[in-house]
């Protein structure tokens, strides 16, 4: 599911570097559960959609009717590399992202212009999914995870968006919910937004197995949003269907976290101990 396989990223050389973060990084913590990280990757995509631009790149410069799945792989890939890859193998996937944003510009429905690069753009679509990525950690994951450890996150976090070209980055849980707060005035659903929301929504899982699995996060993901995100996009679920939602979540990291045995995280552990 996060294009590991493919051999683009290798996690276990060379021995003994620490990546980005190293092991006794709050990121290392919130992103080393897989099953988290894909509720928060799911519910950030719906977050990150609301805003023009962001629709925009995806509506103009990608497939994404045809290769949800995809995006959904290189954008997990990404994530996971950066957090748990070498040095160099993080830099390298910030740089290919940079190159590939150069391409990523035009004008929106009304005229106005928009580019992957604008530094305004990339905070909106960091702090989009940092803000999942640790309200799924917190909710599937370690509810008691410590506010100085919450705000860690955010500001180590904050340094990938920086080497993306991102700026004005909130750096603390208080910063991160002041800019989300901040930036709702700018957002918006419209059709187009619509039909992104119902291609990803209805992804089909990889195999059969696995169909439980998209079920529970599917529904955990709308689940995550913040209220209002829930109202503009028109999505929202039943108390009951809430309720079954988060139990089928928690029964399926549990199940995820015992038979993962040789994840990212636990690849990288090796190669930095080594």
């Amino acid at each position: 599911m996060t294009g590991f396989g493919s051999g683009t990223v290798d996690l276990d050389t060379p021995k003994g570097d620490p990546g980005l973060f190293g092991p006794r990084s709050a990121t290392w913590r919130v992103h080393g559960d897989f099953n988290s990280m894909m509720i928060g990757g799911i519910a950030s995509l719906l977050m990150q959609m609301l805003h023009p631009g962001a629709l925009a790149g995806v509506w103009d410069h990608s497939n994404f009717r045809a290769d949800m799945g995809g995006r959904l792989r290189r954008t997990a890939q990404f994530i996971s590399g950066t957090t748990f890859a070498s040095t160099e193998q993080a830099e390298g996937l910030i740089t290919r992202v940079r190159r590939i944003h150069d391409q990523v510009q035009g004008e929106l429905p009304d005229g106005t212009p928009y580019s992957a690069n604008d530094p305004e753009l990339l905070c909106w679509v960091h702090v989009a999914e940092v803000s999942c990525f640790l309200d799924a950690h917190l909710r599937y994951r370690n509810p008691y995870l410590s506010a100085s450890d919450q705000d860690r996150y955010f500001a180590e976090m904050a340094m990938v968006a920086v080497k993306l070209g991102a700026t004005d980055v909130p750096i603390s849980k208080r910063e991160v919910a002041a800019y989300l707060q901040a930036m709702r005035p700018k957002l918006k659903a419209d059709d187009r937004t619509r039909e992104v929301v119902r291609t990803l929504l209805s992804e089909p899982a990889p195999n059969a197995l696995l169909v439980p699995f998209r079920e529970a996060t599917m529904h955990a993901a709308i689940d995550l949003l913040p209220d209002w995100a829930k109202r503009m996009h028109e999505l929202d679920i039943s108390a009951p269907r809430r309720s079954l939602a988060r139990v089928g979540a928690l029964g399926i990291g549990a199940a995820i976290r015992w038979s993962l045995t040789d994840g990212s995280a636990e690849r990288a552990k090796r190669r930095v101990s080594a």
